[in-house]
C-alpha cells in the first residue's frame, strides 16, 4: 500500500481529502446520526478529533460531493440537496472574560451572516443567532445546520476563577436555549466539548439534546479502531510493535469499540518512538491540583466505581472526581453493570500513557518537588528486574528523605493515612506495570499485588502509629493472601511495609519469598 501524508494538526476535511491524507472514514456514523435524530451533544477528551467530526459534517450538508468520493456515504445521500450551515467554534478559547465572550460570538455570528448573505438586526448576541437561524432559512428555503465545537470551553478555561465561570455559564446557557426557540428552523444541530455540564446548569433551555457520549453505537464516531489502524495506516505499521502501540495507546471506551486517540497515532507514526504525545500536549495542572487537594488515594484510581448520573454531574460548584477525570480522558469504561433504571460504571486507565504520566505527575505534586521521583522511577525498574529488596529499601527511604520538612508541614496532604500507599503505589503505575489494588479473597483485601519479570509482588502497607509495629508482612501471612497465586507458577515475593508519618520515614520493611511452585 502507498504512504499517505499524515493530517497532523490537521482539522479541515477539505484539506485532508485534498492533499491526500490518511482518513479514517466516519460518514456511516454520521449518516447514522441524521437518519436517527436531529439535535446532538457529544463529550470526548481534548485532541480526539471533535473538530474534523463537526468540519466532515459542514462539508456533507454543504452538498460538496466531490469530497466524499469513495466514501461510505458517497452513494447514500442527497446530493441534489444542499443545507446552509451556520457554525461557532470556542477552539481558540476566549479572553476578557463575559465581555471578550461577547465580542467573540458577535464576531462569529457577523462573519456567519457575511458568508450566508443575510443581515441581522437584534441586539442581544442570542437574538443576533435566533434572527440569523430564521433568516437564512427564509432566504434559502431550507432548514439550516447549526454546529457548535467546543461548547465548554469557555467555561473550562475559566474554573480557576469561579465567579467568571458561572458568568461564562449563564451566558452559555442564553446562546444554546436559542437552539429549542428555533426548532422550526433548524434541520440539524450538534455541540461538542470535552465535559458534559448538567442539564439543569447549562442545558436547562435545551432539553431535547440526545446526549450520545455513552452510546455503544458511536463509541468510535471520534478516534481510531484496531481495524482502522491495521487497513487505513497499515503503510506506517512496519518496523513498530503491534501490541505495543495497542498496549501504549488504545483503551478508549464509551460502552462500544475502544479506540485510540489520533493524535498519539499520528505523532508515532511520523517520529517513530513510543511517548507521552497526548499527555505532553496538556499538562492537567487543575487535575492535578484539585486531586492532591482532595486526598485522592492513588491506589484506587485505576479502578474506580462511579454511577452514570455522577460522571454528568459536572459543574463549577460541583466537580465530582470521577466526572473530571473521565471526561478528560485519564478514565475510560472498564464494564458497566445495569439494574433497572441506573448504571454503574467501573473505570480504569485507558492505556499504558495515561497510567504512567499521570502517576509520574501526581508522583511530582505528593513530593513537592517535580525534580525528586524522575530518577527513583528508573532506579525503581532496575531494582525489580534484580529483585534487589535492599534496595528498594533504601530507594523509598531516600525519596521520603528527600522531601524538605517544610514541605511535609504545610500540606496536609502528607498527614492523610493513605499518603504513603499512594506514593508506593504511583511509583510502579509510572512504570506502566501491571498492578493491582486492593484485590479481594476470602481472606480480605490485599493492598497492591503487581506482576512484574515473571514474578509475583504482594505488598501491604501500614501507619505504625495506627498499628503495631510487623503487622504489615504478618497480615499477608496470615490472611493467607498469597494463596490465590501460587498457581501462577511463578515466585510470590510477600512484602510488608511500614511508614511512620511522626519521622516521615519508611520504617519497617520485610520480605518473604514463596518460591515458584
Amino acid at each position: 500500500m502507498t504512504r499517505k501524508k499524515l493530517p497532523i494538526g490537521i482539522q479541515t476535511f477539505r484539506e485532508i481529502r485534498e492533499d491526500d491524507c490518511y482518513y479514517v472514514d466516519k460518514t456511516k456514523l454520521i449518516l447514522q446520526l441524521v437518519q436517527e435524530g436531529k439535535h446532538y451533544f457529544l463529550s470526548r477528551p481534548r485532541r480526539f478529533g471533535k473538530s474534523l467530526l463537526i468540519d466532515t459534517i459542514a462539508e456533507l450538508f454543504a452538498g460538496n460531493q466531490a469530497l466524499f468520493a469513495g466514501l461510505y456515504c458517497h452513494d447514500q445521500w442527497d446530493w441534489s440537496q444542499r443545507y446552509p450551515v451556520i457554525r461557532i467554534s470556542f477552539t481558540e478559547g476566549v479572553r476578557g472574560g463575559v465581555a471578550g465572550l461577547d465580542q467573540r460570538v458577535r464576531e462569529m455570528l457577523a462573519q456567519e451572516q457575511k458568508r450566508l448573505g443575510v443581515t441581522c438586526v437584534n441586539q442581544s448576541v442570542a437574538g443576533v443567532l435566533s434572527e440569523l437561524i430564521s433568516e437564512t432559512h427564509a432566504a434559502t428555503g431550507q432548514r439550516v445546520v447549526v454546529l457548535i465545537d467546543e461548547y465548554d470551553k469557555p467555561i473550562l478555561d475559566s474554573l480557576s476563577r469561579p465567579d467568571e465561570a458561572r458568568d461564562m455559564r449563564e451566558a452559555l446557557r442564553n446562546l444554546y436555549a436559542v437552539l429549542k426557540a428555533a426548532d422550526a428552523h433548524i434541520k440539524f444541530a450538534m455541540l461538542t466539548g470535552v465535559s458534559k455540564f448538567s442539564k439543569v446548569s447549562l442545558f436547562s433551555g435545551l432539553n431535547n439534546l440526545r446526549d450520545i457520549t455513552v452510546s455503544g453505537a458511536y463509541s468510535s464516531i471520534c478516534g481510531y479502531t484496531d481495524a482502522d489502524v491495521d487497513s487505513v495506516f497499515a503503510p506506517e505499521l512496519d518496523g513498530l510493535d503491534r501490541a505495543e502501540i495497542r498496549r501504549w495507546y488504545n483503551g478508549y471506551n464509551w460502552l462500544g469499540e475502544s479506540v485510540y486517540n489520533p493524535f498519539d497515532l499520528l505523532l508515532l507514526f511520523r517520529e517513530r518512538q513510543f511517548k507521552p504525545y497526548w499527555f505532553e500536549t496538556g499538562t492537567p495542572t487543575f487535575l492535578i491540583e484539585l486531586l492532591t487537594q482532595r486526598h485522592i488515594f492513588t491506589p484506587r484510581l485505576g479502578s474506580l466505581v462511579a454511577a452514570e448520573t455522577l460522571l454528568s454531574a459536572f459543574d463549577v460548584e460541583q466537580i465530582s472526581s470521577e466526572a473530571l477525570l473521565f471526561q478528560a480522558g485519564y478514565l475510560t469504561i472498564a464494564s458497566v453493570w445495569s439494574i433497572p433504571g441506573r448504571q454503574e460504571f467501573t473505570l480504569k486507565y485507558p492505556n499504558y500513557e495515561v497510567q504512567a504520566s499521570l502517576n509520574d505527575s501526581l508522583l511530582q505534586a505528593l513530593s513537592g518537588d517535580p525534580f525528586v521521583p524522575g530518577p527513583h522511577i528508573g532506579k525503581l525498574y532496575r531494582l525489580l528486574l534484580a529483585n534487589d529488596f535492599a534496595g528498594l529499601q533504601a530507594l523509598f527511604t531516600a525519596f521520603f528523605a528527600s522531601i524538605p520538612f517544610e514541605w511535609f508541614s504545610n500540606n496536609p496532604i502528607a498527614r492523610y493515612e493513605g499518603y504513603y500507599a499512594s506514593v508506593f503505589y504511583s511509583y510502579f503505575a509510572a512504570l506502566g506495570l501491571e498492578v493491582h489494588t486492593e484485590e479481594s479473597s476470602n481472606a480480605g483485601r490485599l493492598d497492591m499485588a503487581v506482576r512484574f519479570n515473571g514474578h509475583i509482588y504482594l505488598f501491604e502497607f501500614k501507619v505504625v502509629e495506627l498499628v503495631p509495629e510487623g503487622r504489615a508482612l504478618a497480615q499477608i501471612k496470615q490472611k493467607g493472601y498469597a494463596n490465590a497465586y501460587l498457581a501462577d507458577a511463578q515466585p510470590v515475593h510477600l512484602i510488608g511495609i511500614e511508614f511512620s508519618k511522626t519521622s516521615r520515614s519508611v520504617v519497617g520493611f520485610e520480605v518473604e519469598t514463596l518460591p515458584a511452585g
